[in-house]
């Protein structure tokens, strides 16, 4: 079951399936089970009910966990690996014929390799089927002693974390050796130290930098606290199932004392953006709170408003009438209303549809805490707390149902792939939560709210409320591209990254072509102009899901997406069926690899301007002009744009023709220096030959950067 190389281009991904590698796991681990054919049934309309997933309870997950623990030397010998090597189960998932798929990390040494997990899938009978690996690169440094020391990765780090803007700076995590696999080359020893501060939209910072141990060059980079429109969540160490114990609350105490017992309850909601709706809450005497004993004991709290956001700070949300708010923010309790009701059916999601305890499958809730700095807008997955927090600037709050669903997905993909949001494992996570919360929204059934395929349309960004994403055409809203390309990776922009991924998951469902779904109008291009028959999205959800959860690594590119919803749909709907013919064919209608049946879609001619442009300070803007000839007709609906900066990434549009400006994605300066990156365009509607233009407009008072080259690349 080994994937693509991680750079691979995805136009080469044809894969049908993931080849199985057959050995024999331990004995330790074998089933008294019967032994199961491995290939999937033949076509089917209903999925095959031996490959839906199994619920595990926490004590079923953790039996599991110790099993897979105490085989672990005899299934590292049967991989293949090093003496120096060993396995660390981190989740176990059990399909409903007995099927295995155990997600383990790596040591190398005694240190963890980032990017060395991978799942190995074992058959009832205790046989093992197959393992996806993140890297097939073999785990080896020459020595574990660092040429640079501790100190200098921390000097290195503190660094970094201020020059990206990071307010109070300071070591959150000295600096621990491990060995770095994740870049698809060879890996290194390295150091990996976490910066703690305070990004510059308020929200916390958990700055991950790894840097090189031998020549202290950085290798990578990562946000840990990113908001609901950005990309990152925190990584946690590999180790067996948690169980949270938070303490009870006072209120709840001081019940106790005087003899009062905790009564599960259903309260009301007014919430701001579901109407009135049920939720679960508990009951000390005559005193409620939002604590949901039916959903893992989520818990929400108030923040009031707090800067140390994640710690004990906060007070549970309590009441004396189970009534929660009043339908404005005016009301404290109604953010808190709507996002424990955004808790709520997010859990019972998983729990329905995909048979997950909890979005870590070991069934704790997680919390829900709002009301942070008045200065911070949005939402934000933090591991540190497992929780959710919300900010309280703007003037909506992002407590809808899919803010609080793609929030809560990033814990589903910290107990899962953990992507190490390296190239497009970036766009992949991303694209993740969007399919996901799209899952959550349409399952709640809520009228008030009802599903659609846009992520954040109900909330306020920037008083514009019109910058949401929309899965049926990812780049309307500069927020996206709607097709993958070569280079789409070094956008460094999360959400422009899993473009792809949601239109794939659009199409899936919905098909091409203008509709109208649930009130809301789509109308979902391909790249090359055929139409996508769609299967539905509820088996759309649950190839993704199975993908996600089953096959996919921390360093999944898009060919390797690709190569695992095929092989889930190979495995619920069968290798030769229909569904599994569409769900290719959706993949290559965003050029995903080709079609089946199909051919590549042909490179075009490539046009670049070296000279240099100075860029004035602002207002003033700097135009670089390259003339295009010889390329009949139009322009192409994946026109990719290289640029190369002497400086920080600034506001950029292309120039047609004829004038019209398409904007371009500018989340690529790093350290305010140099910028390259590339984005894609949809230029269809142009014609290809004339004079194009690279457009920077000028920041103000910095008239000393440059345009130093630009391309333009018609793919």
């Amino acid at each position: 079951m080994t994937p693509l190389p991680r750079r691979a281009p995805a136009a080469t991904a044809l894969l049908t399936g993931i080849a199985l590698l057959a050995v024999v796991l331990p004995p330790a681990t074998a089933g008294a089970a019967p032994a199961v054919t491995d290939a999937p049934a033949a076509s089917a309309v209903q999925p095959r009910a031996g490959a839906l997933p199994v619920r595990l309870s926490p004590a079923e997950q953790v039996k599991l966990l110790a099993d897979a623990t105490a085989a672990r030397a005899g299934t590292a010998t049967a991989l293949g690996l090093g003496a120096k090597e060993q396995l660390v189960p981190r989740s176990v998932l059990k399909d409903a014929d007995g099927s295995l798929h155990t997600r383990y990390e790596r040591t190398y040494e005694g240190l963890p390799v980032l990017g060395g997990d991978l799942v190995v899938h074992t058959a009832p009978s205790g046989r093992m089927r197959g393992v996806n690996k993140a890297t097939e690169a073999r785990i080896a440094v020459p020595d574990t002693s660092p040429a640079r020391t501790a100190a200098s990765a921390r000097a290195f780090s503190l660094g970094a974390a201020k020059s990206a803007g990071t307010k109070g700076a300071a070591l959150g995590q000295a600096p621990r050796k491990v060995v770095w696999a994740a870049a698809g080359g060879r890996p290194v020893l390295a150091w990996e130290t976490v910066i703690k501060g305070t990004q510059s939209d308020g929200m916390p910072s958990e700055l991950h930098v790894v840097t090189d141990a031998t020549t202290g060059v950085e290798l990578h980079r990562r946000e840990a606290v990113v908001n609901a429109a950005g990309t990152s969540a925190d990584t946690r160490e590999a180790g067996s199932v948690r169980q949270r114990a938070e303490a009870k609350p006072a209120e709840a105490k001081g019940a106790e004392a005087k003899g009062a017992k905790r009564a599960d309850a259903l309260g009301t909601g007014r919430t701001r953006y579901s109407g009135d709706v049920q939720l679960g809450t508990s009951r000390y005497g005559s005193l409620y709170n939002m604590t949901d004993s039916a959903r893992g004991g989520h818990r929400t709290y108030d923040l009031l408003n707090d800067t140390s956001c994640c710690g004990p700070s906060g007070r549970l949300v309590t009441g004396t009438d189970n009534v929660w708010g009043d339908g404005t923010s005016a009301n404290r309790q109604t953010d808190a209303a709507d996002a424990a009701y955004g808790a709520q059916v997010t859990w019972d999601y998983f729990k329905d549809v995909h048979q997950r305890y909890g979005v870590r499958n070991d069934g704790d809730g997680a919390s829900s805490k709002v009301h942070y700095m008045r200065q911070v807008r949005g939402a934000s997955w933090q591991d540190s707390c497992f929780c959710v927090v919300y900010g309280d600037a703007g003037t909506t709050p992002y407590t809808s149902i899919d803010q609080a669903a793609h929030s809560l997905t990033t814990g589903l993909i910290e107990s899962t792939t953990k992507f190490g949001y390296y190239g497009e494992s970036n766009g992949i996570g991303e694209a993740t939560k969007d399919i996901l919360a799209a899952g959550v929204e349409f399952h709640a059934d809520n009228p008030r709210d009802p599903g659609d395929y846009l992520t954040g349309e109900n909330v306020d960004i920037g008083g514009l409320n019109a910058r949401h994403r929309q899965m049926d055409r990812p780049s309307k809203n500069i927020r996206g591209t709607d097709y993958w390309h070569p280079r789409i990776d070094s956008s460094q922009h999360g959400t422009y990254m899993a473009g792809p991924a949601t239109h794939w998951f659009y199409l899936l469902s919905e098909g091409d072509g203008a509709k109208t779904v649930n009130g809301v109008a789509y109308d979902s291009p391909t790249h090359d102009g055929l139409p996508v028959t769609p299967i539905g999205r509820a088996a759309a959800e649950r190839i993704w899901y199975r993908a996600l959860t089953v096959y996919m690594t921390s360093t999944t590119d898009y060919a390797g997406a690709r190569a695992a919803t095929l092989a889930a749909t190979a495995d619920l709907y069968g290798a030769s069926s229909q569904t599994h013919h569409r769900v290719a064919d959706a993949w290559g209608a965003v050029n995903v690899g080709t079609r089946p049946g199909g051919s590549p879609r042909p490179v075009g001619p490539t046009f670049e301007n070296t000279t240099n442009y100075p860029i004035p300070a602002g207002p003033a803007v700097a135009e670089s002009p390259i003339t295009v000839t010889g390329v009949p007709g139009k322009a192409s609906n994946i026109l990719v744009v290289d640029v190369n900066l002497a400086g920080p990434a600034l506001l950029m549009e292309l120039v047609a023709p004829d004038g019209t400006t398409y904007p371009l994605v500018t989340r690529w300066t790093i350290e305010g220096g140099p910028t390259s990156g590339s984005t894609g365009v949809d230029a269809s509607s142009e014609t290809a030959n004339g004079t194009w233009k690279l457009r920077v407009h000028g920041r103000e008072g910095e008239p000393w950067y440059s345009i130093d080259s630009w391309k333009l690349n018609f793919h």
